[in-house]
């Protein structure tokens, strides 16, 4: 089974453009009804027939509205499909394989900079490392180390094994690739 990213809910901006929606049909569905019952129609329709006849699809301002309208709903349909929720990083669940009754899969996940602690922390036991700054990417994980002792290329292979296994034990579903850059302290 494929762990998916989270996605955001995005309650509210669905919540306003739902009643948006339903507010411009039950106004068009009762002018319509209006109508049909042999009422004049709004004043709001009568407008905008009276409009549609003066302007035509050439005239710059129709083509302009349209544009921004496209783009409205060009923005909206990305929206949608982009997953919102890009800082969290996706964790492997629990292997529940022949457990009776095991219930629904569970979801797991770590934010970016969470993740970028943990490392951040196992990167200053390593002995020679006097600070260290990492940055956690979906795909990489940078981490520049400063030493103020011992030679460079023994931290950087302890720093190396102590970030590979800090990375295997997150138990993320994508493990990002290490980049390691160690620097002596200027004085």
């Amino acid at each position: 089974m494929t762990a998916h990213r989270f996605r955001s809910a995005r309650r509210i901006p669905a919540a306003l453009v739902a009643l948006l929606v339903l507010g411009a049909a039950g106004l068009l569905l009762y002018d319509l009804a209006a109508v049909r019952a042999d009422r004049p129609a709004m004043a709001w329709r009568r407008e905008l027939a009276h409009r549609l006849e003066v302007h035509t699809p050439a005239d710059l301002g129709v083509q302009v509205a349209g544009g921004v309208l496209a783009l409205a709903g060009a923005v909206l349909l990305l929206l949608a499909f982009t997953p919102g929720i890009r800082r969290i990083l996706m964790m492997r669940g629990p292997d529940r394989d022949g457990e009776p009754d095991a219930g629904p899969p569970l979801r797991a996940g770590i934010g970016r900079k969470d993740a970028a602690q943990v490392l951040r922390d196992r990167a200053m036991e390593v002995p020679g490392v006097r600070s260290a700054r990492v940055r956690m990417g979906r795909s990489r994980v940078r981490v520049r180390a400063t030493s103020h002792f011992r030679e460079l290329d023994e931290v950087r292979a302890d720093l190396d094994a102590v970030i590979a296994v800090g990375i295997e034990e997150l138990g993320l579903v994508h493990p990002p690739r290490p980049r390691l850059r160690v620097r002596r302290r200027a004085d």
